[in-house]
């Protein structure tokens, strides 16, 4: 077993390690309901938070920008009473200058990254198709008119997290690209985040935060317009307070609380693997982290090294990786790879990592993820931050049916269609057919007195 050496005093990280336990579970042995809790997760958080958020957004849409000012007071401790919510053009200068070099150039190199990996899906120019002789059908690829991308504070500062939304929303050409962060306790905006949204075309940028950003970005308010489109990743108050406001606008795919899975063998070592678990789990208490796993020996390693590692990390990080592995993480070992696919499949984890000795027929069986990383050197965070692809996921399961953030989600599609005459009156005897099983009159009528006045037969069927 290898922990970072000279990290804890051996006798303090062995009572630590008494106080606070791993769990390891074989996934045969687990009943109905602890299978249920590890699939289901903080989803059930977000549902119970409904009452709580809903009054929430309903001060917001009633009072406008005084509720936003109100809220952000209350939540955030930030007095915007004499700030505009709209972050001004001097506060962006100065991000820029105050910002150290290095992080500039870390930001720069990132975006370049997720510019490189998202540029390929540019939409294409509309090309128009022949379905049958004289009918021709086509789509026409439009971005959507305005986006309101959501990057949170409360646990860290996120500049990774705009230009992941904004890089893809840019290049699909959303004309109005607007970001909604939390203030900090000053008012201000996290500098990363200013300099981020310059660098990637964003229109505005408002300093609020939480379920009321949600409903300003909703409903709009004298200052902040509505949008089209909320995309983000968010606590469970604000993916709550998404599911309030989702009848009014689009609130893309569920990005809620953090979660990690890591599938592996024993080929792999517990030095990288404990590491590569706190990733996700650092984001803050509600996230998940599992390690699933054929290998006994590996998962006793790796229960033994973690609560030394987490009693050596800063808080406020350490409470949130207690809170983690208390609640949503652990380990579980797999009777063999077979079951480990079907419980990635069944868990649908936003994050997943292969460490295996041969990952790619594990990866075949692999439908439900997020995204996959494969082997021991791309951890979580260098898909978070640089790789390139989206680290905007699916959360609570829904990988199943949703993808990642890409280009896609700032354009929409308007089908084109164009008819000859020849082509018109093929068409016709089967949609007058159609319309008549139907029993729309004027659906067929109406093609029957255009055949009528052009043809002088008002049925081509006769």
């Amino acid at each position: 077993m290898r922990i970072g050496k000279g990290s804890l005093h051996d006798s303090a990280r062995a009572r630590y390690s008494d106080a606070m336990q791993i769990a390891v579970r074989h996934w045969d042995s687990l009943n109905a309901a602890t299978r249920h809790r590890l699939l289901s997760r903080s989803e059930q958080d977000i549902q119970s938070l409904a009452a709580t958020v809903e009054p929430i957004v309903e001060q917001v849409r009633a009072g406008g920008d005084r509720a936003v000012r109100e809220l952000t007071l209350r939540f955030d401790g930030a007095d915007l009473s004499s700030r505009p919510l709209e972050v001004e053009r001097e506060e962006f200068e100065q991000a820029a200058e105050g910002l150290a070099a290095d992080v500039r150039e870390a930001i720069d190199y990132a975006i370049e990254n997720v510019r490189r990996a998202h540029e390929p899906q540019r939409p294409a120019s509309p090309k128009m198709r022949e379905t049958r002789p004289g009918v021709r059908t086509g789509d026409r690829i439009i971005p959507i008119d305005s986006v309101g991308l959501y990057v949170p504070r409360g646990r860290g500062s996120f500049p990774s997290m705009l230009y992941m939304l904004a890089v893809p929303a840019s290049i699909a050409g959303v004309p109005r690209i607007c970001v909604a962060t939390p203030p900090g306790p000053d008012g201000g905006v996290d500098a990363g985040c200013l300099y981020a949204a310059q660098r990637c075309g964003v229109t505005a940028v408002y300093r609020v935060g939480g379920a009321q950003a949600i409903a300003a970005l909703a409903y709009g308010t004298e200052s902040v317009p509505a949008v089209a489109k909320i995309v983000g990743p968010g606590s469970a108050y604000v993916a709550a307070a998404k599911r309030c406001v989702r009848d009014v606008v689009d609130v893309g795919l569920p990005a809620g609380p953090s979660e990690s899975m890591i599938v592996a063998d024993g080929s792999a070592d517990s030095f990288t693997i404990c590491r590569d678990l706190l990733i996700e789990a650092e984001h803050g208490a509600d996230s998940q982290a599992l390690l699933v796993t054929t290998d006994a020996r590996l998962a006793d390693e790796v229960a033994a090294e973690l609560p030394g590692l987490i009693l050596g990390t800063p808080e406020p990080r350490r409470a949130f990786l207690e809170s983690v592995f208390h609640e949503y993480g652990g380990i579980l070992i797999a009777a063999d790879l077979a079951q480990a696919a079907e419980i990635v499949n069944a868990v649908a984890p936003e994050h997943l990592q292969v460490r295996l000795d041969e990952p790619w027929p594990f990866i075949d069986r692999v439908r439900n993820a997020g995204e996959v990383l494969v082997g021991p050197h791309t951890p979580f965070s260098v898909a978070n931050y640089a790789a390139g692809a989206n680290a905007v996921l699916p959360t609570g399961g829904t990988a199943r049916v949703h993808s990642g953030v890409s280009v896609d989600d700032f354009t929409r599609r308007m089908s084109v269609v164009e008819v000859d005459p020849a082509g018109f009156e093929e068409l016709a005897r089967h949609v007058i057919t159609l319309a008549d099983y139907e029993g729309f009159h004027w659906h067929a009528q109406a093609l029957r007195d255009r055949l009528a006045s052009v043809t002088g037969r008002p049925d081509p069927r006769d």
